[in-house]
């Protein structure tokens, strides 16, 4: 579940103007949602106040039953971050680490055995196609490949909340499709989905409701 209410967010605590302006919007638990908007409309900035990396500067924030304000304790973020997975559009890999150690992190956060760790990482990286790479420093893989690993760490945890920024612009369109089609189940079986995306292929094959931003304002929210 994740709840805005008037919600401002700005870069920077001196500028007069903020990045997202009194944001207010509802997604229930399993729902699934495409975040619209031209560039610089907020999309990114918005999807990492979701993720908690940045904190309201006013109004209310709900994210996974967990109200979140700009003094919620360093703790309380970081057990929520471990429930929510999360694609960059810059991917964001350690570059010396293998290709299973990337996505093996939030499986290490959670405190897994090693064993059932092992099994995860392999299992979600032959899903996406890179079981074969297990051991290559992330630094070594192409463009697609990077970004395979980087949506296979974001959701071999579970999480209850999934945020991707233009997740498949270095797909191939079947690559693309298959995640697709996964975030669709995902959302089924009750994980809440939110894709920033400019692809209109995607959003015609998975008709799903819309936030549409715009200069950080929320413009249009439904079909």
């Amino acid at each position: 579940m994740i709840n805005l209410h008037n919600v401002f967010w700005y870069r920077d605590p001196k500028q007069s103007k903020p990045v997202l302006s009194n944001l207010s919007f509802s997604v229930p638990q399993g729902g699934f949602r495409w975040l619209l908007g031209p560039s610089g409309a907020g999309k990114s900035s918005l999807l990492n106040l979701l993720h908690v990396e940045s904190l309201p500067a006013r109004g209310t924030l709900e994210i996974l039953d967990q109200h979140i304000t700009g003094n919620s304790p360093r703790a309380t973020l970081m057990r929520l971050r471990q429930r929510i997975g999360i694609v960059h559009q810059n991917y964001r890999l350690m570059p010396a680490l293998s290709v299973a150690d990337n996505v093996a992190l939030p499986l290490r956060l959670q405190h897994r055995p090693e064993t059932e760790i092992e099994d995860e990482v392999h299992a979600i990286l032959k899903w996406v196609g890179l079981g074969e790479r297990l051991n290559v420093p992330a630094a070594n893989l192409s463009g697609g490949e990077q970004q395979r690993t980087a949506i296979a760490r974001a959701i071999v945890h579970r999480p209850g909340l999934i945020l991707a920024d233009e997740p498949t612009n270095a797909l191939e369109e079947p690559q693309a499709h298959k995640l697709l089609d996964l975030f669709d189940e995902l959302s089924t079986m009750g994980t809440t989905v939110i894709v920033a995306t400019h692809n209109e292929a995607l959003i015609r094959r998975l008709p799903r409701p819309s936030l549409y931003l715009e200069r950080g304002h929320l413009m249009r929210e439904g079909e």
